[in-house]
């Protein structure tokens, strides 16, 4: 039993995933080769036990530690502002405050009046037509501010538990 942070548990499977690839590239480059007829082959230094043995067990350690980082982004606790919110829960809300804030921030950079751009030959003869917004630009402006205001909080109470907090991981 190991313990260890989220910011390392996430920096130990990184590093496993780049291990990972370098074995199956190697038995992507080494399980075959050509050779002409009546040639001395190069045969590359390959055994496929080996390689295949090497992936399962670098395959189980990322289950384990992907499932004790689930396990705890589920059950830990963690304060943002006066709320106590589960890990998965933060990075969900967090997730769908960045969709509004993007829609927030199109909505905030819109000009109260616009002239539509004709795009036929016939409405040059035509009454200009413009494009209005139906809200109130102040009051969208403050809740981008609100928003981003929340997603700093939760980031914030997001790396702090991350870099503090330890769990259990059975590698």
């Amino acid at each position: 039993m190991q313990k260890m942070t989220s910011a390392y548990a996430n920096k130990m499977l990184k590093s496993l995933e780049e291990d990972k690839a370098f074995w199956v590239n190697k038995e992507s480059t080494s399980s075959t080769y050509v050779a002409a007829v009546g040639e001395e082959p190069v045969i590359p230094d390959y055994d496929y036990r080996t390689v295949a043995e090497t992936i399962r067990e670098i395959d189980e350690k990322i289950a384990v530690i992907k499932h004790a980082l689930n396990l705890s982004n589920a059950t830990a606790k963690v304060p943002v502002g006066d709320k106590v919110m589960s890990v998965d829960t933060i990075l969900i809300k967090m997730a769908q405050l960045n969709r509004r804030k993007a829609t927030l921030d199109d909505m905030r950079k819109q000009l109260p009046k616009v002239r539509e751009e004709q795009h036929s030959y016939i409405s040059r003869n035509s009454v200009p037509e413009y494009r209005y917004i139906n809200y109130d630009l102040e009051l969208v402006k403050e809740e981008y501010e609100k928003v981003t205001l929340a997603i700093m909080e939760m980031q914030m109470a997001l790396d702090k538990y991350n870099q503090i907090e330890q769990f259990d991981v059975d590698i």
